[in-house]
């Protein structure tokens, strides 16, 4: 098993403009970026470099309409003309102007230049495919319908996130609990994408025990990583992510119906004949005595003493630890005991 940071990292570098409330919310930014973006194919001598006033910008053809550059849009084109972005941020706006003018490439093959109102969003050459975050939100929508995000980060953060580089988000089931080898475990899956070219387009499936408030996943397991670049054949990229996401919902289902069964077989198995045989089994499978002691005292003041009524009561003691690695273990080994009902 093994704790995953990925959720974690975009918790933390994601302003506020960048987190949507729920895969509806997060859909509707994606179709509106969509309808407002539009592909120009230009030549590279219709590329040209304007200074207006302190701003760089460039011109598209003839029609002369000065377009901005965000911090992307413009290290792409600071790569096309093969100049080092660092040294023309430095320079002034004329300058750099002239530096562009001189450095950019000439030739025959036309460049993509993708834009929304009057930015530039992405300039790619012909190699590059989109795909549209829209499609892959509208996907998941409809595969994943029993997934959401994880509780809020301590932030405030969803794990449902889109700026104007890429898009991430972070699902799980929290009511897709099942058993592996003894032990609970619900299903969760990140996925994500870039329409100008950031990073690939991607699913990671697991199984997972734990999530705590900074996104971090404790004790995954069956971690399954799908990317693909941005190609001509990206566009499989979707059907392939959906039948990821249908296997592992296929997975759950089956998984849950013999989890069902051990929790139901817990509810009515005694974890021993008295509280003295009760003790043994729980230290036996790794419980401190005084943990032990502590649960077996709930159990019993509940009028329960089964093998679910001490899960349940070790699972609560379990929120007192302070740390969340702490928590995480301790919530571990009280699901280990459902074993004992099988």
């Amino acid at each position: 098993m093994t704790n995953l940071t990925r959720a974690h990292d975009e918790l933390f570098r994601r302003s506020p403009d960048e987190r949507f409330e729920s895969l509806a919310s997060l859909l509707s930014h994606c179709r509106k970026d969509k309808e407002n973006s539009r592909d120009r194919w230009e030549l590279p001598r219709a590329i040209q470099p304007l200074a207006l006033g302190c701003d760089l910008k460039i011109a598209l053809g003839g029609d002369g309409a000065a377009l901005g550059l965000n911090d992307w849009s413009f290290s792409q084109l600071c790569d096309i003309a093969r100049v080092s972005r660092d040294t023309v941020n430095r320079l002034l706006a004329d300058t750099a102007r002239r530096v562009l003018v001189e450095t950019l490439p000439d030739g025959r093959k036309p460049f993509q230049v993708f834009t929304e109102g009057d930015m530039v969003r992405s300039i790619h050459g012909t190699h590059y495919t989109r795909l549209y975050n829209a499609d892959l939100v509208a996907m998941l929508m409809e595969f994943a319908v029993d997934f959401c995000p994880p509780q809020r980060g301590f932030n405030g953060a969803t794990g449902l996130y889109c700026g104007e580089q890429d898009m991430f988000a972070f699902l799980i089931d929290p009511t897709g609990w099942a058993e592996i080898d003894g032990q609970a475990f619900a299903p969760g899956f990140f996925v994500w994408n870039s329409e100008v070219g950031k990073r690939s387009v991607g699913i990671s499936t697991f199984w997972f025990q734990a999530v705590c408030a900074n996104h971090i996943v404790w004790d995954a397991t069956e971690v399954v990583e799908f990317t693909r670049k941005h190609t001509g054949k990206v566009g499989e990229a979707l059907g392939d992510i959906r039948r990821i996401v249908e296997n592992l919902v296929a997975k759950r289902d089956e998984r849950r119906d013999g989890f069902v069964e051990v929790v139901r077989k817990a509810m009515t198995t005694k974890l021993g004949a008295d509280a003295e045989e009760a003790m043994k089994a729980l230290t036996k499978n790794g419980i401190s005595k005084a943990l032990a002691k502590r649960a077996l005292e709930v159990a019993q003041s509940e009028g329960r003493f089964t093998i679910f009524a001490v899960v349940d009561a070790l699972t609560r003691l379990a929120q007192e630890n302070e740390f969340a690695g702490d928590r995480a273990v301790a919530d571990e080994k009280a699901s280990s005991l459902l074993a004992l009902a099988v």
